[in-house]
Order: structure tokens, then C-alpha cells, then sequence
């Protein structure tokens, strides 16, 4: 059964409101001949570097041309247990609010396990029938043994519902009951080691050719502090070009608008503090956003940059984690007598009251937007740029578009996720070309971004301690001031000679709220904030982060 989406969140036709001109990112891709490729694109081989994360230059020392699709790979329908939005009213959302690709993930329950990965395929197919324009991913959220959740997903294939149920069966920790992590828990080292034995098996049914690809991605890293940096590091090296990265910003993010929810509200649902089988060495700031992103990826020199600092890619995305949408009207429905989720692996469609009702997420693409840069269209092209680091990610469609690249003085060049070789001495530059926001956001204003920095760290190998959350050499080494600068500008900032490995990342935001960084001002002078609680306006504080680009120093 198909709802259409609450009026309230179709700000009219988006191709007049949002797309005025009809320069969409489609229609830049017709143009270009790349839309063509379409689903046939998913059944060609990947490129070689595609297993080796954030491996080597492309195209001969040459950055590629990108083309950026948004997406959302964390999203919840009727059948997770807590949800209430069929398959068809999210895809439409999606579809309305600018994006190119999603990936449905449910939460695993023994109704789940049971009935709910099948039926839901049905679903799927329906809803890729009704929004052909668009990517769409089956995927679940996986609840890793000992810790979080994890999205896993792969492409269109004949084994893509049997890989799910599989591994739901033979790995999630709520199913199994291997959820305790405590340091100290007697079964927390069997439990972290299983959650290590899924991440291999998911990388041996890529290698069999069992399915096509699949990848993984840590959600919401910090909300409970339960993942701690040597799992992280574990889960990465277990199978690195398969779990590729984390959230850089949770979902949830409409939780704490005030007057909408309690008081006590953070955006991201991260209002926690530390249990038991939170890892101890996280400090009580961890389990807050900054400026909507996860403390890991938000403090400079910290959980994030330590990972980088190793040199090995750790992939940042933003989603809306998208359940109860604030302020929609629609409610699930009633059971039918003898029915219950356990049984069904459903929840019933809802139905619209016409009264606002309580929840803390967007609708997908609404608010959180994960960019991924292709060469061409199609699932695994989509699943390519992720596994490449080619990504980019903002809230409140803070910008239209940006391009990064470290160019060295003799040609060569390497994007987002990619490793540039620079002989020693070598001159750097790297290249900002920024779009600006060219048309009102779903909350009715121009976005206007007030300054670009740029993080760099040195890249120092392996950590010696595999819990450290330190990166001591990274810090803030340029801010760029465009306040004022509209449509399409190039930035071209000095990098300096290359003389040891390192690695430069972006962020920027719209200056309404920023101060020392968490780690002091001689690290951070002008990082992103948490807010109040109860007193978080997403829409006020919006900020854009990339990838790294590593840079390689050879003789």
C-alpha cells in the first residue's frame, strides 16, 4: 500500500522550488551521458584500486571528474519495530528532497530474522518500480556483538536477501545475546571477536563472488560510547574494503527544536551517559554532538583524526536515521487480531490524523545529505566512491557542491579519499572550488556558508596503542573567510613543500555558532558546539565536512 508524503514536507513541485532553472544534478548527468549507464552499470567489475581504500592516485597521478549523487544509507520503514513510513512514502521523500540513492535498514528482531528481510525484498522491488530515477539499496542495521549498530548492505543481485538473512542469523549480538562490552565482562572478549568473524564473513562472500559487494558503516559511533577506538580499529583491519567508516553525524537530528520535544533533548538522540558497557576512556563531552556531528569526527585531533593518522581511510557519512518524522501527522495503524511484530516482521502502514505527532528525524535528504562522487551510474558505482572515500557530507544543504584537490608541481593531483605522491621538497597546492547554496532550503532559507577550514594531520603509521583517541599533530592550519561570495569560486591555498606523509581535510559552516575547539584553542579555535539541551535549531547551525585527501612523500 502506498501514502503519499505529509504536504507539509512537499514544499510544492521540487523542480520549481529547489531546481528553479532545471540544473539539477540529473540533468547535468543526462547531459554528460552518464545516466545511461543506469542499473546496467551495477553488473560491470570493479576497478582494481577499489580494494584498497583510499589507495592509490587515480588515473595516472590524476584526480578523476566526479560527479557527486546524494544519498542516505540509513533509513527505517514499517518493517523495523519502532518505525512507522512505508517503503513507497520514504523513496517519495527521498525522491523529493534531492536524492540519487538510499538503503533501507532495519533493525534486526526475531520477527525480523524470521519473516521481515523476504517481505520486505517485495517492497523494495515495488518501491525501485515507482521511483526508477533512483538508487535503492536493501540493507539492515546490524547490532554488532559487544557494541552499536552497523549498516550493512550490498547491490541488486539474486543472493542480496540471502546474504541479509544469513548473516542477520549467524551474527547480530541482540539475536545471539552477545551484546555485553564492559571491559570487564567475561564475555565481552567472545563477543568482540564475533563481531570481527561477521566482518570476515561478509568479506569472503565478496571474494567467492557470492554477491557482487557489500559494504559496512558504523552508525551513531559515540550516542552510547560503547564502541570503543580499539574495536573501531579492529573492525576496519578485519575487513578494510568492506567496513569503510562511521556516521560523521548521526540521524535524529530535529530531536531537541525547541518547543517540539522534551527539554532535555539533544540533536542526534545522543542524550546519554555512560553505562556500563561504555568503553571507560571516553570523556562525559563524548556523548554530545557538536554542531550535529558525532564528538569523534567533530573534535580536531581526536577518535577520527587518530584513525587517519595511521594513514588507512576511515569514511565519514550523514544520514537521517529516519523513524518518526517531527511534527508529521500519520500514526501506524492497528493490528488485525492474532498479529503482533513477532509474528509478522511488520508493523501495520499507518494513517494520517491530521495532527502533528512526536518524533526527531527528517525526512531522508531533507536535512543530512551524504555526497558520493562516480564516474558513472549504477549501484556499485554508488558502493565504488563509498569504498573510494569520494564523499562529502553537509546539513541543511549548506552548499551546492565542492571539489577538492592537492595538486603537486608537476601534474599530478588526487581528490577526496584518494593519495597523492609528491616527491620530496615537492610544492603543494590544494584547490577549493565551492558552489554556493543557489536556492531556499526545505526550511525556507539560502543557506550561506562563512568560512572553509582546513585539517591537517600528520600520518604517523600504526597506533602503538590501539584505544588512543589522540591525534596530537593534527590541528587547524587555514581558514578561508567567504562570507560574501555567491554561485561558483575556486580557493587556492599554499600546502607548503612535502617533506613526511600527511593528510588534508574540509569542514565549513554558516558562522552562526563556533568556538574553541574541544581540544583547545591552539588545536581548534573555531570548532563546532553543542548546544543547549532542548535549544538545538538544526537549521541554525550547519556545517559541511569531506574526506581526507593523504598525501604520499616518496624520494
Amino acid at each position: 500500500m502506498s501514502h503519499p508524503v505529509p504536504e507539509w514536507a512537499d514544499p510544492q513541485v521540487r523542480a520549481e522550488r529547489l531546481d528553479p532553472q532545471g540544473l539539477s544534478r540529473r540533468g547535468l548527468m543526462r547531459r554528460a551521458g552518464l545516466f545511461g549507464a543506469a542499473f546496467a552499470a551495477a553488473s560491470l567489475p570493479l576497478p582494481a584500486e577499489a580494494d584498497s581504500p583510499g589507495g592509490r592516485s587515480h588515473g595516472h597521478g590524476h584526480a578523476p571528474d566526479l560527479v557527486y549523487l546524494v544519498g542516505d544509507h540509513h533509513n527505517h520503514s514499517v518493517y523495523s519495530h519502532d518505525a512507522k513510513y512505508t517503503f513507497s512514502q520514504l523513496a517519495s521523500a527521498g525522491q523529493k528532497f534531492g536524492l540519487d540513492w538510499m538503503v533501507f535498514t532495519e533493525h534486526s528482531n526475531i520477527g525480523h530474522a524470521e519473516f521481515g528481510a523476504a517481505r520486505e525484498h517485495q517492497e523494495i522491488l515495488r518501491a525501485r518500480a515507482e521511483n526508477k530515477r533512483m538508487l535503492i539499496f536493501q540493507g539492515l542495521e546490524w547490532y554488532i556483538p559487544g557494541a552499536e549498530h552497523c549498516t550493512v548492505f550490498s547491490p541488486p543481485g539474486r543472493h542480496e536477501v540471502d546474504l541479509l538473512t544469513r548473516f542477520e542469523e549467524a551474527f547480530d549480538g541482540k539475536l545471539l545475546g552477545y551484546t555485553a562490552g564492559a571491559p570487564t565482562h567475561p564475555d565481552t572478549p567472545r563477543n568482540e571477536a564475533h563481531a570481527v568473524k561477521a566482518l570476515e564473513w561478509l568479506a569472503e562472500q565478496r571474494r567467492t563472488r557470492y554477491v557482487d559487494d557489500v559494504l559496512v558503516l558504523a552508525n551513531h559511533p559515540m550516542r552510547l560510547g560503547i564502541d570503543s577506538p580499539h574495536e573501531m580499529r579492529g573492525w576496519r583491519d578485519a575487513a578494510p574494503g568492506i567496513m569503510i567508516g562511521m556516521e560523521g553525524a548521526p540521524g535524529a537530528q530535529a530531536g531537541a527544536i525547541p518547543g517540539w520535544h522534551p527539554d532535555t533533548n539533544v540533536r542526534g538522540e545522543y542524550s546519554n551517559s555512560p553505562s556500563a558497557d561504555s568503553w571507560p576512556g571516553y570523556p562525559r563531552e563524548a556523548y554530545v554532538t557538536y554542531g550535529g556531528f558525532d564528538w569523534a569526527t567533530a573534535t580536531v585531533g581526536g577518535l577520527w583524526d587518530a584513525m587517519l593518522a595511521e594513514g588507512k581511510l576511515f569514511t565519514i557519512t550523514s544520514n537521517s536515521d529516519v523513524h518518526r518524522v517531527a511534527q508529521d501527522t500519520w500514526v501506524n495503524g492497528e493490528w488485525p487480531p492474532g498479529q503482533n511484530f513477532d509474528n509478522t516482521g511488520h508493523l501495520p502502514d499507518p494513517y494520517d490524523t491530521t495532527e502533528p505527532q512526536p518524533g526527531g528525524d527528517f525526512w531522508p535528504g531533507q536535512f543530512s545529505r551524504t555526497h558520493v562522487g562516480v564516474t558513472r551510474y549504477g549501484y556499485r558505482n554508488v558502493m565504488e566512491g563509498l569504498r573510494a572515500g569520494r564523499v562529502w557530507v553537509d546539513h541543511g544543504h549548506l552548499i551546492d557542491g565542492i571539489d577538492v584537490k592537492v595538486r603537486g608541481e608537476h601534474g599530478n593531483s588526487a581528490t577526496l579519499g584518494g593519495r597523492l605522491r609528491a616527491r620530496r621538497g615537492e610544492r603543494l597546492t590544494l584547490t577549493v572550488t565551492v558552489t554556493a547554496a543557489s536556492r531556499r532550503n526545505p526550511y525556507g532559507v539560502l543557506p550561506r556558508l562563512e568560512h572553509v577550514d582546513v585539517i591537517r594531520g600528520a600520518v604517523r603509521g600504526p597506533a602503538a596503542d590501539r584505544d588512543d583517541w589522540h591525534a596530537p599533530d593534527t590541528r587547524l592550519a587555514h581558514t578561508a573567510d567567504v562570507s560574501g561570495r555567491r554561485g561558483t569560486y575556486t580557493l587556492r591555498i599554499p600546502v607548503g613543500r612535502a617533506d613526511e606523509p600527511f593528510y588534508l581535510r574540509l569542514r565549513g559552516s554558516d558562522g552562526k555558532r563556533h568556538g574553541t575547539g574541544f581540544l583547545g584553542a591552539t588545536i581548534d579555535p573555531h570548532g563546532p558546539l553543542p548546544h543547549e539541551p532542548g535549544r538545538g535549531n538544526p537549521w541554525l547551525d550547519t556545517w559541511f565536512y569531506t574526506n581526507p585527501v593523504f598525501v604520499d612523500v616518496v624520494r
